[in-house]
């Protein structure tokens, strides 16, 4: 039974969230070292104080998704298969071999200061549910302002589609939604408009910064977030990276590889609960769990169990 390892993006985060990874040696290797490259106690980051910065969100969702990594690789569980939803890619491309985790945390630190600063307020991110993506995209073209400007940003699952942009335009959006039939339209946990046009600075930034970070080839095959295809040339994995951040998400397309490739069990690493929850809805024969709901032990246990069966 072919693995896949799903790391979380934005959103999965909650005040204390380091507190919940497994109690070993690997894990603790991860928290110094990421104490060591950020000058300063990783515990400073989960706070609800704390988690209103996107960068704190971020380097904390990528220390926790590649600490969780790191006691499965301690317990001898590899993957088949890894993928990270929008920041969660940073993890995904550290479980593949592609990138150190020191220089993940640079990077992911630039990236959550460069958003921030580029929008720091006025905003954000929102979701709808139970609307097909063409008529989404009808709304957001009609309700389009260039002075509140709105873009289609993710694709989670086939009904499931994120919206990005200045806040006033992504409330017009989300209430005309629900007036044409969405199940549900809200507002996300996001400060930042990301996955749109709006961030196309970021990108060319960190275009700039990942040249300086010396890429290797996949150990494990990584997913991509703007095309859903497996890679395995570093310099693809770079570009997905870089340009990820201002490009839609096209997660749902991208995990439906993973199980075309014969993924038939999904795990998320902590603290996400998302990401595991889209997979079980789509891919019904599959077992997926995640860490956050099942626990490290009891996941651990069921892949080697499913693996001794062969």
């Amino acid at each position: 039974m072919k693995l896949a390892f799903l790391f979380p993006g934005q959103g999965s985060q909650k005040p204390g969230l380091l507190n919940d990874l497994p109690e070993c040696a690997a894990v603790e290797s991860v928290m110094e070292t990421a104490t060591e490259s950020l000058n300063e106690s990783v515990f400073n980051l989960h706070s609800k104080e704390a988690l209103a910065s996107t960068k704190a969100v971020q380097l904390s969702l990528l220390i926790a998704g590649v600490a969780t990594f790191k006691a499965f690789e301690a317990e001898g569980v590899k993957p088949d298969f890894v993928a990270g939803h929008s920041i969660g890619a940073f993890g995904a491309a550290v479980a593949a071999g592609v990138i150190e985790f020191k220089d993940a945390v640079k990077i992911v630190k630039i990236r959550g200061e460069l958003m921030e600063r580029a929008f720091p307020e006025g905003y954000g991110m929102g979701v709808v549910l139970g609307m097909e993506i063409n008529k989404l995209k009808s709304l957001v073209a009609y309700h389009f302002d260039k002075n509140y400007p709105v873009f289609v940003a993710n694709q989670n699952a086939l009904d499931q589609v994120t919206i990005s942009g200045a806040l006033p335009g992504i409330q017009k959006v989300l209430d005309d939604a629900r007036e044409n039939g969405a199940r549900c339209a809200s507002m996300l946990n996001v400060s930042t408009p990301s996955h749109c046009p709006l961030l196309a600075s970021v990108s060319d930034a960190l275009t700039e910064e990942l040249h300086d970070i010396r890429f290797h080839l996949p150990v494990i095959p990584y997913a991509g977030n703007r095309k859903a295809r497996l890679f395995s040339d570093p310099v693809d994995i770079r570009l997905d990276l870089a340009e990820s951040v201002s490009s839609a998400v096209q997660w749902h397309d991208a995990s439906t590889v993973l199980y075309e490739k014969g993924a038939r069990l999904f795990i998320e690493m902590l603290p996400g609960t998302v990401l595991s929850r889209l997979a079980a809805k789509e891919f019904t024969d599959a077992r997926v769990l995640s860490v956050a709901e099942n626990g490290f032990e009891d996941c651990q246990f069921l892949v080697k169990r499913e693996r001794l069966k062969g």
